[in-house]
């Protein structure tokens, strides 16, 4: 027979393996959203994260370095993105001004009115809104900054 100790600590394991397991499926439910509602842009949600990113720095540049560590998927190949983003002229790249060595990339007014009119047609906040009450997207908000806390 296991002691009370041992039931609590696989009980939390259980919850915790579910409760992983329910945030990966939510994320790529609306990963998948995002993607649908973007498509009609001809933009990734990768390339939208980029341009938000920029639009934050805006009027001033960023490097790929702040580009990368702001960005939500780590993994991605942030000089592909950037390369795409050029060729659609969202962007504009120019050697680092304090380092040579670096590039700055900015955002440009076509990729700020492709932001503009992203937010006119895509409400994001309607992924969380239609399900969670705002006292729940707090509660949310508070648990999932937890997680997302380096050590």
């Amino acid at each position: 027979m296991r002691s009370i100790n041992e039931q609590a600590t696989s009980a939390l394991r259980l919850e915790c393996d579910k409760a992983l397991i329910n945030l990966l499926y939510a994320a790529n439910r609306c990963n998948l959203e995002m993607r649908e509602r973007l498509k009609d842009f001809q933009i990734t949600t990768q390339q939208f994260n980029v341009l938000r990113i920029l639009r934050g720095q805006y009027p001033g540049a960023a490097t790929i370095s702040l580009i990368k560590q702001k960005m939500v998927d780590k993994m991605s190949d942030i000089s592909r993105i950037i390369d795409r983003l050029l060729q659609k002229k969202f962007v504009v790249r120019e050697p680092g001004n304090s380092d040579r060595r670096t590039v700055d990339i900015s955002i440009n007014e076509s990729g700020l009115k492709l932001l503009e009119a992203i937010d006119q047609q895509v409400d994001l906040s309607t992924f969380i809104a239609r399900k969670l009450t705002l006292d729940q997207a707090k509660g949310l908000n508070h648990l999932l900054d937890k997680l997302n806390r380096k050590a």
